[in-house]
């Protein structure tokens, strides 16, 4: 596989690239109609989302922090209230994904032809309506390749001092991974390359991946960013494909 990144630094330095250029490509005027609707579907779920968070949060804090570390509170609270903020985060982008994955799609299809200058199989409507169960078959696939790995982060989340300390870490180091994943499988999944394939694609260069999963994930949590960082995430994600791997894994 043919890359521009070869090095650890250079690695992080494209997951930067990546994400930056997701943003000029979105800022794009022919992109827009295909950006409309993922960035509704953010905002409705991202209402949603506050509403729940401030809703729960209290009693979540309150299971999370047994009594006899009541003293080291001013330590743990604030880490174990990261630790909900996370797994808020991952419902909401689970659940936003899933019921956008249509549109992403599309945005990423359109993104590939205008970085490429060629035309993908052009689909009639009735063919993009038929396509819809296998692209909600594939989200089901990511959906059970994460969920068990988050469930056990979850549960060690509730052992003391190591749930409160070193959990919510590994929770946002996995969790910018299941992001690069969650992106970069549109442009890949457009080509019909198997969910096992891209995995091990996006493997051989980790670091970038990882930079690029953190910086959405970063960006997903800021307020009235985080509407936009959908569509930037799948430009984004649609640049790498066409750079580091098209080459290498299109047939």
């Amino acid at each position: 596989m043919l890359s521009f990144f070869s090095s650890f630094d250079s690695e992080i330095k494209a997951g930067f690239h990546y994400f930056i250029y997701g943003w000029r490509l979105m800022l794009q005027r022919q992109l827009m109609p295909f950006i409309i609707f993922p960035v509704i579907i953010n905002a409705v779920l991202m209402i949603s989302l506050i509403w729940l968070f401030f809703a729960n949060v209290g009693g979540m804090l309150d299971s999370l922090l047994p009594s006899w570390l009541e003293w080291l509170s001013f330590i743990l609270i604030p880490l174990a209230f990261l630790m909900v903020l996370v797994a808020f985060y991952f419902a909401f982008t689970t659940l936003a994904n899933f019921i956008a994955a249509p549109f992403n799609a599309l945005l990423a299809e359109k993104v590939e032809q205008q970085l490429t200058g060629k035309n993908l199989m052009e689909m009639s409507f009735n063919e993009m309506l038929k396509d819809i169960p296998r692209m909600l078959k594939r989200e089901w696939q990511k959906m059970w390749y994460s969920i068990p790995r988050l469930v056990a982060l979850f549960l060690l989340g509730f052992i003391p001092v190591l749930g409160q300390t070193i959990i919510p870490i590994l929770a946002f180091i996995f969790g910018a991974w299941l992001i690069a994943i969650q992106y970069c499988d549109y442009p890949f999944d457009n080509h019909k390359i198997q969910f096992q394939r891209m995995r091990n694609a996006l493997a051989q260069y980790r670091t970038m991946n990882f930079t690029f999963g953190a910086l959405v994930s970063i960006f997903t949590m800021l307020p009235f960013i985080n509407l936009v960082v959908m569509p930037v995430a799948v430009c984004g994600a649609t640049a790498m494909w066409v750079n580091e791997y098209k080459r290498a894994l299109h047939d």
